[in-house]
């Protein structure tokens, strides 16, 4: 689900149409519409109509010639999302003229462009449809940039309601508006033009019937969510002053708001040399009035989209509000209430851009249901979309509420009546299952394939087998990572990339661009959802359901770093790729599928594993598990301040047998030869844990950082993993883990070999 498929950039608009969607646009005389294929291979068409639904196709001016000027469509097998277009907008033609913008095969980021000399309804028509784990014919994103001869005003511009909305509320800039709702109704709160501050409160209808004035209390929410401010998902709840649930956050597109400072008042103003400055405290004194609530000098109250933290000196701070245009928070009404939101007054800072402007209110009615979500942006650019949901949820949903967003997705953290503890041993002495469908999934094709993967990553592709897999790192100029991940050889000139970031897709069309390779990246993570089926019943668990055809490896013969092509369900049952792999330092293997056919694939191995007890596993008991194993996690042991001997896969790199270039070989040359930092294991000397970010000390002076901790179950001690100055790292080493400001506490700590489990990888090689 996505924010909304429209971007503003100034008078600029820009909409995202992913392969397989259709969307139509209402374009005027004198606009210009530029259509971009960005990751190349995505065929797209257009369609033009008039104010009576005739094709009105040869009427577009044309700057650049599209593929295939005119050909022929058939409504009959259009897709859905096409069909719904045309039927709304009454066009009943069984056959239409349409435009094809690129081809088959097509470069990344290419372009076609034309003017619109009269009116017209465009319709753009994206093609594609399920990959088939054996393909990499992956449905990528069209953006299509349309300039207006007459740009809408920024403050008419609003996004496509969730639903029928039962009431449309203007808050006016440097204004408030109070206003009524019933339990289970929603409010969305929208940033009209962006970096807007709107101070939200709200209290208990009830209460004011009873002259009880008891608002909603950050402090409180704060100390009741273990939070700054509460978010979608578990933790979703503003309390009052006596901790009773007021609102709970359904929908959170900006993720970054006020809950440490007053809502701005007149001494705020008084105090800088600007006396008589309209406030938002004096805007809540007069709408709340009509509701028989009491003036007030200070409100405290959530400030939505205005952008505070606490520094490390705990100083508060702010700076400009990280909302864009359009952007929202949905609430959902606990019990009857009055609310009241305001639009910042304030143009003495960079609060709300120097520019006050409006704010919008939508209340839905309680009927509706909306998922909650919060907006993933892979950089700050990108046109977001909402927590999705894996192939797996409806599997997984069954059995626990208790999700996290992880990457853009839920996952669960823990399962109702097992909990971390019980699904860990699960996996350490039978099998377990685990949703990793957030990986992020790349299809790597072309002729120059091999060479691109060949620089752009440190292992040396030139000697990976077709079926291999093989773990490396990928390094930015410096020799810093830019991630890590698995590297699937699928044929002479076909590769699949997998991996935990966005930014391994970006690099990659980056390396091509500049070095002019005839290759292909496409992303296909939305086509491809995996589930890690580890322990040492895993083998004989995944024996009974899976199936291959002769040429290919079966199961029981497959090796530790090799993949297979099978079937679920026998000859003609669910495609899959079935690898040797996994992230728990257990005999285990991953099932890669598509999301349409992820439910019926997590109970078929459900079901066969039923004999040994299996049990879905969490991401709390993966991180015990990876922690034990040595494994190491983005953000953690790495970022792209670390090179890979620094996050403790140097094995990754190796530059005595890869004599070719690859991106950073020079940087970790320079940084191998002059290592600072290297990655150790930690054994520590107390059952108190230490956590990520502790400090590590000799004395006064700190020479390391946790990077990641645990209670090892199977150790039956603490461990860690502990980046460390070169010169204090070796093993035996005494050392402390400082708590608290780093010297008050400490705990005793010894360096350890790691892997601390299974150091030899005997078990995963079984």
């Amino acid at each position: 689900m996505r924010v909304s498929n429209i971007k503003y950039d100034g008078d600029f608009e820009t909409y995202q149409i992913l392969g397989g969607e259709a969307i139509s646009i209402d374009l005027k005389s004198g606009d210009s519409v530029e259509i971009v294929d960005v990751e190349g291979d995505q065929q797209c068409s257009v369609l033009a109509f008039d104010s009576k639904s005739s094709s009105v196709l040869p009427s577009l001016n044309w700057v650049t010639k599209p593929t295939n000027k005119t050909h022929e469509v058939n409504s009959d097998d259009c897709s859905d999302m096409l069909k719904a277009i045309l039927k709304q907008n009454k066009i009943k033609s069984k056959s239409l003229t349409g435009a094809e913008l690129f081809s088959s095969s097509n470069p990344a980021d290419s372009r076609q462009s034309f003017n619109i000399k009269n009116d017209a309804l465009c319709v753009f028509d994206a093609k594609g449809g399920p990959m088939t784990v054996d393909k990499q014919n992956s449905p990528t994103e069209i953006l299509i940039n349309v300039s207006r001869s007459n740009p809408t005003i920024p403050s008419e511009r609003l996004p496509e309601p969730l639903a029928k909305t039962s009431k449309e509320i203007r808050v006016n800039h440097s204004s408030a508006v109070a206003y009524k709702v019933k339990a289970g109704e929603y409010i969305q709160v929208i940033d009209v033009e962006g970096q807007q501050c709107s101070d939200f409160q709200a209290f208990l209808q009830e209460d004011l019937n009873n002259s009880l004035e008891l608002c909603l209390d950050p402090t409180v929410t704060r100390s009741q969510m273990m939070a700054s401010y509460p978010a979608p998902g578990t933790h979703d709840k503003f309390y009052n002053q006596n901790s009773v649930p007021l609102v709970e956050v359904i929908q959170d597109t900006v993720c970054r708001h006020d809950t440490f400072g007053l809502a701005c008042n007149a001494k705020y103003y008084d105090d800088r040399g600007f006396p008589g400055h309209i406030s938002c405290t004096d805007n809540f004194n007069k709408s709340l009035s009509q509701h028989g609530v009491s003036p007030r000098k200070n409100w405290a109250a959530v400030n939505l989209f205005f952008n505070t933290a606490i520094e490390e000196c705990h100083s508060l701070t702010s700076d400009v509000s990280w909302s864009r245009p359009g952007d929202y928070v949905l609430f959902r009404a606990v019990d009857d209430l009055v609310c009241v939101s305001s639009a910042c007054p304030d143009d003495t800072t960079s609060s709300n851009g120097w520019n006050p402007t409006d704010i919008h209110v939508r209340i839905y009615d309680k009927s509706n249901t909306f998922p909650s979500a919060t907006a993933f942006r892979p950089d700050p650019q990108s046109i977001p979309t909402m927590t999705k949901e894996t192939g797996f949820h409806k599997n997984t949903s069954k059995l626990t509420k208790n999700f996290d967003n992880y990457n853009g997705y839920w996952l669960p953290l823990e399962y109702d009546n097992l909990g971390a503890i019980k699904e860990y041993w699960q996996c350490r002495e039978g099998v377990a299952m685990i949703d990793l469908a957030p990986l992020r999934k790349f299809e790597v094709y072309g002729q120059d394939a091999e060479a691109l993967m060949q620089y752009a990553i440190t292992k040396d592709v030139r000697k990976l087998a077709i079926g291999q897999v093989v773990y490396s790192a990928m390094c930015y100029d410096n020799g810093c990572m830019v991630d890590d991940g698995t590297l699937f050889r699928m044929d002479e000139n076909n590769f699949r990339w997998i991996g935990g970031s966005d930014d391994g897709g970006k690099l990659l069309r980056k390396i091509a661009d500049e070095k002019g390779f005839d290759v292909r990246v496409k992303s296909s993570t939305d086509q491809l959802h995996n589930v890690a089926v580890q322990g040492p019943k895993s083998r004989e668990t995944l024996e009974k359901i899976i199936w291959t055809p002769k040429l290919h490896t079966n199961l029981v013969d497959l090796k530790w770093f090799r993949f297979t092509i099978g079937r679920i369900g026998g000859e003609f049952g669910i495609p899959v790729m079935v690898s040797r792999t996994g992230y728990s330092g257990e005999l285990g293997y991953e099932v890669f599928a598509h999301p349409n056919d992820c439910e019926a694939v997590w109970d078929a191995i459900a079901d066969a594993g039923k004999e040994f007890s299996i049990c879905p596993l969490g991401l709390n008991a993966l991180d015990m598990l990876r922690i034990e194993a040595g494994l190491i996690f983005a953000g953690y042991e790495f970022c792209d301040q670390t090179d890979p001997f620094e996050a403790g896969i140097a094995f990754t790199v190796p530059l005595k047998t890869k004599e070719e270039n690859f991106s950073g070989k020079e940087s970790l040359i320079l940084r191998k030869n002059s290592p600072q930092r290297v990655l150790v294991g930690l054994e520590l000397g107390s059952n108190e844990l230490a956590l990520h970010g502790d400090g590590v000390y000799i004395g006064k002076q700190q020479i390391g950082i946790i990077t990641s901790a645990t209670r090892s179950p199977i150790l039956k001690k603490n461990i860690a993993l502990c980046r460390i100055s070169v010169s204090e790292s070796e093993i035996g080493n005494e050392v402390e883990v400082g708590k608290l400001d780093g010297h008050q506490k400490r705990i005793s700590a010894k360096i350890i070999r790691f892997p601390f489990y299974d150091p030899e990888k005997t078990r995963v090689r079984m």
